[in-house]
Order: C-alpha cells, then sequence, then structure tokens
C-alpha cells in the first residue's frame, strides 16, 4: 500500500511538472529575436550578436545589375526565398503592432525592429521598379546538394523576378503586406522610412491585382520548396488588410470586403496558417476592424461579419470545439497538423489565437462555435499559452524544441552553418563535398549554438529524434520563430494585453487618426444570412461482407446552392475515411473535384464522389471555396 501510495504521489509531481509551465517567456522572447541573427545574409552589422556567423552572399544581384546583397536565409540552408522571407517580416511586424510595449518592457523591442528592418531593407533592394520584383536569390536544387557555410558558398547565386511579363501575385502581395505591417513599425520612429515602406507596398499591391498569376510559375525553382497551393486570393486580400491597417484609407477596406467571396476569404474555414495560406490570418485582421467598430467597418459590416465567423471557426477548430475539422493532438497535447516541420502552424495558431484573445476582450466578445457552444477570450488565450509551454518543454518528453532553451534542447538542428565549425574559428574552405563527409553526418552536438531557433518539433506521438538528418524534425525556420515573438512578448507581460490602452489610444500612438465609432449589431453566426448555402449528402448504395467485416459503399452528392455564383476552387475535408475513394483528388488543404484546374461547380450543380470502408459515415465537410 505504501509503495502504491509513492507511486501515485510521484505520478502526481510527474503530471505537475508536465502541465506547470513556470517558463520564463522573456528569457524565450530573447532568444526568438536572436536566431534571426543567425539567418542574415550580407554585410553582418556592428550589433551582430551571433558571433559565430560572418559576411555572406555579397555579389548577390551583381550579375542581374541589382544589389540584393542582405535579407534572409529562411531555414538550414542558403537560399534566399521570397516567400516565407515577407511572412517573416510579417508576422514579425504584425508582433511588435500587437505586443510592442510588452516587448519594450521586456528590453527586446529594439532588437525586433532590428529585425524587421533587415527584412525590409532587403525588399526595398528587391524592389527596383513599380513593376520588378525579385523573389529569389539561389536555388534549392544545387543548394541542397552541397553542406556549405553560407560564407563559404559556391552554389548559384541566380537571382529570379518578376514583372509584367512574369507575374507573380502571391510573392508581390505577401512583400506588400510585409512593407504595410513594418510601416506601422517605424511610424513613430522613423516617419520618413515608413513612408517609403508605404509607397513600395502600395505599388506592389497594385502590381500583384493588375497582373495575376502565379508566382511559381513565373518562378519555378520555387515550385519544389515553397509552391504556391492556396493560389494568390488570400495574399491580396492579406495585402489589402494590412494597407488599410497603415494608411486608413477607406479603399483598401472596400478592397478587403468587396473581394472576401471571390478571392475566397469569407469561402475559406481552413485551421492552417502559414507562409502559403493566409487566410485566418486574414479572418482575424478583418474581425480586429469590425470589433474595433471603426465608422468604415459600418459600412461593410455584413461581409466582415462573415469573415469573423470564419475567424471563429479557426478558434473553434484549434480548441476541439468545432463540429468537424478539429485540429487533430497529440498524445501530449500539441496541436498535429503534418509530420514536416509541424511547429510552424503551432506557433502561427497561437499567435492567431492570443492576439484574436485580446481583441475578442476589449470589445467584450466570446468565439462563436457550431452548435451554439461559446469560447471567451480567456480560453484561447490559456490555449495558446498551453501550445507555447509545450513548446519550451511542457512536454512528455521534457525537451525543449527551441534551442538553447532549458535544460534539454535539440544539439543537432539540421542547419549548415550552425553544424560546421565556425568561419571566425577556422576560415579554411569548406567545399560541398566535405561539408557532407566530415560535417553531416558528424555525430554529436552541432559546434555552434543555433541559439532560439525553434525546430520542426516532434510527430504525432510526441516523438522526436535529435539528429541532423532528420530534417522534418530537426530544421529550423525563419517563419517559426515570427509568430512566436508576439506571444512570447504576450505571456512575458502577464495578465496585461495591451496596458490597459484604449483603443482610440492605440491609434493615435500609430500616428492614425482616430474614426468615430459606431456600435455594431450581434454578431451571432444565427444572424448570418449568407451561411454557405453549399449542401452535403451523403447515401448508402451497397454494403457487403467479405473475410468477416460488412463495407459500405457512400455516394456523397455536393451542390452548389448559390443561385447565381459559381463555385470555384472547392476544397472538402474528409475525416474518419478507412478506405479508397473515387472522384477527388488530395491536395494540401483537402481534397479537389478533378478535371479542370480550377474545377467549376456553376449554380445549381452537383458533383459527386464514392467511398468505400468498414466503418460509419465519414466526416464530409467544406473547406474552402470561391465565388464568381
Amino acid at each position: 500500500m505504501a509503495a502504491l501510495l509513492v507511486i501515485l504521489v510521484l505520478t502526481a509531481m510527474a503530471q505537475v511538472a508536465y502541465c506547470g509551465g513556470g517558463h520564463d517567456y522573456g528569457t524565450a522572447l530573447s532568444k526568438s529575436i536572436l536566431f534571426l541573427e543567425a539567418q542574415r545574409s550580407g554585410t553582418l552589422p556592428s550589433s551582430q550578436r551571433i558571433a559565430w556567423r560572418a559576411n555572406s552572399g555579397l555579389l548577390d544581384g551583381k550579375a542581374n545589375g541589382v544589389d540584393l546583397t542582405g535579407g534572409y536565409y529562411d531555414a538550414g540552408d542558403n537560399v534566399k526565398f521570397g516567400l516565407p522571407m515577407a511572412f517573416t517580416v510579417t508576422m514579425m511586424s504584425w508582433s511588435i503592432v500587437e505586443y510592442g510595449e510588452q516587448m519594450a518592457a521586456a528590453g527586446q523591442l529594439d532588437h525586433a525592429v532590428e529585425a524587421v528592418k533587415w527584412g525590409t531593407d532587403y525588399f526595398i533592394k528587391a524592389h527596383p521598379e513599380a513593376n520588378v520584383l525579385y523573389g529569389e536569390v539561389g536555388d534549392g536544387d544545387s543548394d541542397h546538394s552541397c553542406w556549405q557555410r553560407p560564407e563559404d558558398m559556391t552554389t548559384s547565386r541566380q537571382a529570379y523576378r518578376l514583372d509584367t511579363q512574369h507575374p507573380g501575385s502571391e510573392l508581390a502581395g505577401e512583400t506588400a503586406a510585409a512593407m504595410a505591417a513594418a510601416s506601422l513599425v517605424f511610424r513613430r520612429s522613423n516617419p520618413g522610412y515608413a513612408s517609403q515602406l508605404l509607397q513600395h507596398s502600395k505599388q506592389l499591391f497594385d502590381f500583384a491585382d493588375k497582373y495575376r498569376g502565379r508566382y511559381d510559375t513565373s518562378i519555378p525553382v520555387a515550385k519544389g520548396y515553397y509552391g504556391s497551393v492556396s493560389g494568390y486570393g488570400d495574399e491580396l486580400l492579406w495585402a489589402s488588410a494590412w494597407l488599410y491597417q497603415a494608411t486608413n484609407d477607406e479603399h483598401y477596406l472596400a478592397y478587403l470586403a468587396n473581394n472576401g467571396d471571390s478571392l475566397g476569404g469569407t469561402g475559406w474555414s481552413t485551421n492552417q496558417f502559414g507562409w502559403d495560406i493566409k487566410y485566418p490570418g486574414v479572418q482575424v485582421l478583418a474581425s480586429k476592424i469590425l470589433l474595433q467598430g471603426k465608422a468604415g467597418a459600418a459600412a461593410h459590416a455584413g461581409a466582415l461579419r462573415r469573415y469573423q465567423q470564419k475567424a471563429d471557426l479557426f478558434a473553434c477548430s484549434c480548441l476541439g470545439k468545432a463540429s468537424n475539422n478539429n485540429v487533430q493532438r497529440t498524445p501530449g497535447g500539441m496541436l498535429y497538423f503534418q509530420k514536416w516541420n509541424n511547429l510552424q502552424f503551432v506557433t502561427s495558431a497561437a499567435f492567431l489565437l492570443a492576439a484574436y484573445s485580446d481583441h475578442l476582450g476589449q470589445a467584450k466578445r466570446a468565439v462563436q462555435c457550431p452548435s451554439g457552444s461559446t469560447a471567451q477570450p480567456a480560453e484561447l488565450l490559456s490555449f495558446a499559452t498551453a501550445q507555447v509551454d509545450y513548446i519550451l518543454g511542457s512536454n512528455p518528453r521534457a525537451t525543449s524544441y527551441m534551442v538553447g532553451y532549458g535544460a534539454t534542447y535539440p544539439r543537432e538542428a539540421h542547419h549548415r552553418g550552425a553544424s560546421i565549425v565556425s568561419f571566425k574559428s577556422d576560415p579554411s574552405f569548406v567545399g560541398c563535398n566535405e561539408g557532407y563527409s566530415n560535417w553531416y553526418g558528424r555525430k554529436g552536438s552541432n559546434p555552434n549554438l543555433l541559439d532560439g531557433a525553434i525546430v520542426g518539433g516532434p510527430d504525432e506521438y510526441d516523438n522526436f529524434a535529435d539528429e541532423r538528418n532528420n530534417y522534418q524534425q530537426t530544421e529550423p525556420t525563419t517563419y517559426n520563430n515570427a509568430p512566436l515573438m508576439g506571444v512570447l512578448a504576450r505571456l512575458a507581460a502577464g495578465g496585461s494585453s495591451r496596458f490597459d490602452r484604449s483603443v482610440s489610444d492605440e491609434i493615435a500612438t500609430a500616428g492614425i487618426k482616430s474614426d468615430n465609432r459606431t456600435s455594431l449589431p450581434s454578431l451571432s453566426p444565427a444572424a448570418d444570412e449568407h451561411a454557405s448555402p453549399i449542401a452535403i449528402e451523403q447515401n448508402v448504395t451497397a454494403s457487403w461482407t467479405e473475410k468477416g467485416r460488412t463495407y459500405t459503399r457512400y455516394v456523397v452528392t455536393v451542390t452548389n446552392g448559390y443561385p447565381h455564383k459559381t463555385v470555384q476552387e472547392l476544397h472538402i475535408g474528409v475525416a474518419k475515411l478507412y478506405g479508397p475513394v473515387w472522384g477527388l483528388r488530395e491536395t494540401r488543404y483537402g481534397y479537389v473535384l478533378p478535371g479542370s484546374d480550377p474545377a467549376l461547380l456553376p449554380a445549381g450543380g452537383s458533383a459527386v464522389f464514392v467511398y468505400v470502408h468498414a466503418a460509419p459515415p465519414a466526416d464530409v465537410w467544406v473547406t474552402g471555396y470561391k465565388l464568381v
């Protein structure tokens, strides 16, 4: 009995240690920013704190007659990919816009602003003309065949650009968003620079909108690494939302409201937010505009309310309160989306939940989940905190997935610069093959500490192998860290979300003239007259027994109930499916109809698909669509 009591006490203590948190968010915040310095390309400044790095990429752009030095390497490689870099800068800027005062209180605001400027200085160089944007330097194929420090690069540094003959709305739109968001960061401290960023942002948005096209068609070398699956509708809406935040120009708010249906902002209800898919971010920004009760928002309240219903569904999906499409969780409680670099979606979800929680709390609103259930702002923040705590070590392995934080953390990050002896310590040239033979396969910790890096993270069972060749789990990226900066600043400040500042004070501080406020009607989903009329009907057409198991054939009919609108790019979610499916094609964000790209479902039209399994009906729902 005494032995059993000891076991129970020890078990309880372990559960408290696992769930208890108690993390030093201020230190984690400092390290999360520090990692960005390890990713710098170009001539490093005197303020550089990652001392094992040196100058690199000093001839970038020279062959193209343009200076493309600077910017960030995206991950453990030495390529400057424009789309994830721009998303990184947007999310760093949003983190400062929401939680800049908390960063200042933690002594990290200057470092965060410097990190943003390192990116925007590069974007200014990469945008030498109104309708020209350089979107990549180097290529993944040659880079991935080589294991070299950035200081030793011998791989291709060819630059790839967008122009009117080679459009790229995703990349131009995201870069416009980054520069608009960054302009808010510099509004008070450097107004001339902020104005310059806004000018670039407006030109890039016009370029993205007027010359529409997929960026990975114009820059095909990006497709195998950062290919656009969600298309460019989300980036156009994302850019317009940020330009409205930065300018208060009603033109951009009208664009956001009037194009929500055709570009997917009010049709998509995905629970993934990242460098490729921005819809949840757009929906939270649109909700922020609505919740603040600005006069301009009142004119577009119906459209903004539809955006907010999708923001609510994102939160409900993360919390496990959606009727379907709830995010899977590991046994230890981590949100699980995919096996490769899963933490990119965990950090971005945590940020959205924290920011949405604060704006809901200020407006004294709650999240409306399906079936009439609700989620209070505190529940969103609590869940976001739990995800951050998991990353920092409150997990079944008691492992921090931030390098350099805690007692146990990854020692073999999949990262060229960190895994090879520092150029500062030994400037002897390291060739491609030498890097692989002498350093990549070397057992033991990396010689250089990649302080603050968030690696890809564990699998769906909370398992993690700290091995350099396990790139799916041990490679860090800039866009893993960028959203986490904001959440960590929020948590470092404790219970204060915005130091009790009013919305009017916030806008005045940002240098934007305050609007007259107006009250808005209740945001109940039941009041939404534009709820999607896309119907899903499942019918059993056959069943049979084979080897003791009963199999059932289900026929699913999806019908477009919009009377005068064509549904385009329809994405269908299917869960609890244990057999083959016919009539659908699987993609990153669900299943799509086969045939033309994009597949069309005309008004009143239907599409049919079939699946067979030995189980009750699968869960089938609409993930996203556009209306034309």
